[in-house]
C-alpha cells in the first residue's frame, strides 16, 4: 500500500494547491482567446506546470517546452525506463471559456474545494492530467519498480481542435519514439466507483449556417406574409438534417454501422449505470431524457450523430427586439459524428443537405472546417485488459467498465493512425455532474487519486508484458 499512500499524500500536499493556482489562470484555448499570446495566461499555465514537474526531482526527467512560431506551446517530458518499450501519456492545459450559470459562491477562475470536489474551470478538463501522470511514474520510481521509458505530452490547444499538435508530433518524432502504450487522462467516467475505460470517441463538425431573404430589415406588419421569414426557412433546412420529434439525424451519409462488440459494451455499461446515467444531468423537475432505454441513451451518446445549435446571430436581444422582419438568421451547429465516420465525407453531406434547393430561393451560406474525426479503440491485448481489471479492483474496489464517450479528443485518432500497433488506455474523471465546458465544473478528487494509482499499476504491468514476465 506504499504506492497508494504516496499518491494520496502527493495529491493532498502538492497537487491540489498547484491545481488551485492553475484554476485561477484564465488560460482559454486559442479559439476562445485569439489574443492568448498578448494576454500571457497560457504561458503562465505552462510555467506553473513546468515548475511543479521539475520540483518533483524525478531522476533523469528531461523537461522541454517546445515553441514554434505562431503556435501554442507544448510541454514534453521524458523519463528514462529500465527496459524496452515506450509509454506515451497525454493531457492538455488549455481551457474552455467561462460560461454563465455558476453558483453565486463559485466561479470559473475561483478554485473552491468542497466535499471532496475541486470546483473551477479546467481542473478536471484537463489540468489534473499532467499531475496524475507524473505522480504515477514517480511513485513507481520511488519503489524501484521497473517500468518502460515514459513520455508525457501536455498540449495547449486541445479545446480548439489540437490544430498545433500534428506539427509538434512530427517535429518531435525522435524524442517521442514509437509508443506501444498510450495513456490519455482527458476522458470521462460513468460513476466515481470504478475505473472507466473509453473505447470510442465521436468526431465533430462545427459549422455556421446562414439564411437571408432581404438586404435589410423591414416593418413586420408590412412584410410578413409576403417576405418569407429567414427563421422559418432555417427551421425547414434543419428539418432535413434532424427529426424534430426524436432528434434522429436523417441523412444516411452521416450514419455508420455500430460494431457488435460496442453494442455488447453499451448494454453492460447500461446495466452498471441504470438511471444514474441521465439522473446525473441538471434536468428541470419532470423533464425526461430522449428515451427510457439506458443502453439506447449510451449508444445515442457514443455511436450516433447528434445535433446541437450552440450559437445564434441576427436575432436581437429581447430588450432590443422590434416589430421587424429580420433580414438574416445565422446559427452555429455542432454535429457530433460516429467514431468511424469520415469527417470530410460528413462535411460534404452536411453541406449538400442544408444548401441544395433552398426554399424560396433564399440566400443560404454554409461554412465549416474539415471536421474532426472520431476514434475507435483497437481490441485490448489480454495483458492490458487484465491489468485494468486488477488495478480497478485494487484501488476502487470494483471491476473496471468500458464504454464509448460522446466527446472528441483529436489526438487519439492521429495517434492511432501514426502508431497502429499501440495499445490505448483512455480514461478520465469527468463523471456525473462534473460539467466540463459548463458552469460549476469540478474535479472529483478521490477518483483522481485512485485513477493515478491505476495508471501506475498499468505502467508496471506494461513493463512485465513487454519483457514477457
Amino acid at each position: 500500500m506504499q504506492l497508494r499512500s504516496f499518491i494520496r499524500e502527493t495529491w493532498q500536499a502538492s497537487i491540489i494547491p498547484a491545481l488551485k493556482e492553475y484554476i485561477a489562470i484564465p488560460n482559454e484555448s486559442p479559439a476562445f482567446d485569439p489574443q492568448w499570446r498578448e494576454h500571457g495566461h497560457m504561458d503562465r499555465a505552462v510555467e506553473l506546470f513546468a515548475h511543479w514537474a521539475k520540483a518533483q526531482n524525478i531522476p533523469g526527467l528531461d523537461l522541454h517546452v517546445a515553441r514554434a512560431e505562431g503556435r501554442t506551446p507544448l510541454l514534453v517530458m521524458e523519463i528514462p525506463g529500465t527496459g524496452p518499450g515506450t509509454v506515451l501519456l497525454y493531457g492538455h492545459l488549455d481551457k474552455q471559456p467561462p460560461m454563465e450559470g455558476w453558483r453565486p459562491d463559485l466561479g470559473p477562475w475561483t478554485p473552491v474545494l468542497e466535499d471532496g470536489r475541486l470546483y473551477g474551470r479546467g481542473g478536471a478538463d484537463d489540468g489534473y492530467g499532467m499531475f496524475a501522470a507524473l505522480t504515477a511514474v514517480k511513485a513507481l520510481k520511488l519503489e524501484a519498480v521497473p517500468c518502460a521509458r515514459c513520455v508525457i505530452l501536455i498540449e495547449a490547444c486541445e479545446e480548439s481542435g489540437s490544430f498545433d499538435l500534428p506539427h509538434y508530433v512530427n517535429a518531435l518524432a525522435d524524442r517521442i519514439g514509437t509508443p506501444d502504450l498510450v495513456v490519455c487522462l482527458d476522458s470521462g467516467c460513468g460513476d466515481y466507483e470504478r475505473m472507466w475505460v473509453t473505447t470510442s470517441l465521436r468526431g465533430v463538425i462545427n459549422a455556421t449556417l446562414s439564411v437571408s431573404t432581404l438586404t435589410e430589415g423591414v416593418h413586420s406588419g408590412a412584410a410578413s406574409g409576403i417576405v418569407p421569414s429567414s427563421f422559418r426557412i432555417l427551421r425547414r433546412l434543419l428539418s432535413r438534417l434532424e427529426d424534430a420529434n426524436t432528434g434522429q439525424i436523417l441523412p444516411d451519409g452521416l450514419q455508420v454501422e455500430i460494431p457488435p462488440d460496442r453494442l455488447v459494451q453499451a448494454r453492460a455499461a447500461a446495466g452498471v449505470l441504470g438511471a444514474t446515467l441521465h439522473e446525473g444531468y441538471p434536468f428541470h423537475a419532470g423533464t425526461a431524457p430522449v428515451v427510457d432505454d439506458v443502453a439506447e441513451l449510451l449508444l445515442n451518446r457514443t455511436w450516433r450523430p447528434q445535433l446541437e445549435i450552440i450559437g445564434a446571430a441576427g436575432i436581437p436581444t429581447l430588450e432590443q427586439a422590434g416589430n421587424v422582419l429580420r433580414p438574416e438568421t445565422r446559427v452555429k451547429l455542432s454535429l457530433r459524428l460516429p467514431p468511424t465516420a469520415d469527417p470530410g465525407t460528413a462535411v460534404a453531406c452536411l453541406r449538400d443537405t442544408l444548401t441544395q434547393d433552398p426554399p424560396y430561393r433564399a440566400k443560404v451560406t454554409f461554412n465549416a472546417g474539415q471536421g474532426t474525426g472520431g476514434w475507435n479503440a483497437p481490441p485490448f491485448q489480454p495483458w492490458l485488459e487484465d491489468s485494468m481489471t486488477r488495478a480497478s479492483r485494487e484501488f476502487f474496489g470494483r471491476d473496471a467498465c468500458a464504454t464509448g464517450e460522446g466527446g472528441t479528443i483529436p489526438f487519439m485518432a492521429m495517434l492511432a493512425e501514426k502508431f497502429p500497433k499501440a495499445q490505448f488506455m483512455i480514461t478520465g474523471v469527468l463523471g456525473p455532474k462534473s460539467n466540463a465546458h459548463g458552469p460549476n465544473e469540478f474535479l472529483h478528487v478521490e477518483t483522481a487519486m485512485n485513477l493515478t494509482a491505476c495508471v501506475a499499476r498499468v505502467i508496471q504491468d506494461h513493463h512485465r508484458a513487454v519483457n514477457g514476465v
